[in-house]
């Protein structure tokens, strides 16, 4: 199995990747921006794997990846969207180059680089793609605008590229993680009630959840599995979820502006 695997220097790529060199006959091309990390984890797994370094947002980057794939395997079974990123701030304060540049990252690299790698991933059929997407891309929070309408774009898209590839051979799965406790995220806040501890889940988990969403066949995949009811909860009760949000929004701003509110 040939994978490709982005945002793989740390976090659930991470995870990923160590996940997948379990596997039998795998061979792994890490993708992300820190060279040293990558090289590092390259070194540390337990599968041949190799790297390219580079920002996905630039334009060479999909043709960059495509061809060393290309070069180096001459096949793709699994190709793995992770990379992302979520610039906090409301639309007043983040604007337009908030929404912009979020949606450059989490949804426009995305579509860039499977394009470039359709081709091989419909070559190499049977074949998976996975798309990271979030429990944000079901469910938009105060302060978070930006980041949910890159997930919530990435997750109808996933949907449609499902339904559109499935009769050339490609599967292709949704993740959508809640809140996942890595080194730029401890969770201590959440972790430390045990209401809240629910909320939580690890980078393994999440990997875990990858692997069954790409070779495992399944078209998505929550984790923790108790967010997929917020899915339903939108659906069959929007006004329970919408004034839920609108409570959290009013101590969200409340607390940003230091005043004991009305």
């Amino acid at each position: 199995m040939v994978a490709v695997v982005t945002g793989a220097s740390s976090g659930i790529g991470e995870a990923v990747a160590r996940r997948l060199a379990r596997e039998d006959g795998a061979r792994l091309v890490l993708v992300a921006r820190r060279e040293e990390r990558l090289a590092r984890l390259v070194d540390e797994l337990a599968a041949p794997a190799s790297y390219v370094a580079c920002d996905l947002t630039e334009p060479s980057a999909p043709e960059r990846v495509a061809a060393h794939v290309e070069a180096e395997h001459g096949r793709l079974d699994l190709l793995v969207n992770n990379a992302g990123a979520g610039y906090r701030g409301t639309f007043a304060e983040g604007g337009h180059d908030n929404v912009r540049r979020t949606m450059e990252l989490n949804f426009d690299s995305v579509v860039r680089l499977t394009e470039a790698l359709l081709p091989l991933l419909r070559r190499s059929a049977p074949s998976s793609i996975v798309n990271v997407s979030s429990v944000a891309g079901r469910i938009s929070r105060p302060g978070s605008g930006a980041y949910s309408a890159s997930k919530f774009a990435l997750a109808g898209w996933t949907d449609a590229l499902r339904s559109e590839e499935m009769l050339n051979g490609v599967h292709v799965g949704n993740v959508l993680p809640g809140f996942i406790k890595t080194d730029g995220f401890p969770a201590a806040e959440l972790t430390a009630k045990r209401r809240t501890r629910w909320l939580v889940s690890t980078p393994d988990k999440a990997a875990e959840a990858v692997f069954q969403a790409g070779p495992g066949g399944r078209a998505e995949r929550y984790v923790p599995r108790a967010y997929g009811l917020v899915g339903v909860l939108r659906m069959v009760a929007p006004g329970l979820l919408r004034r839920a949000m609108d409570g959290n929004a009013a101590k969200t701003l409340t607390t940003k502006t230091g005043s004991d509110g009305p």
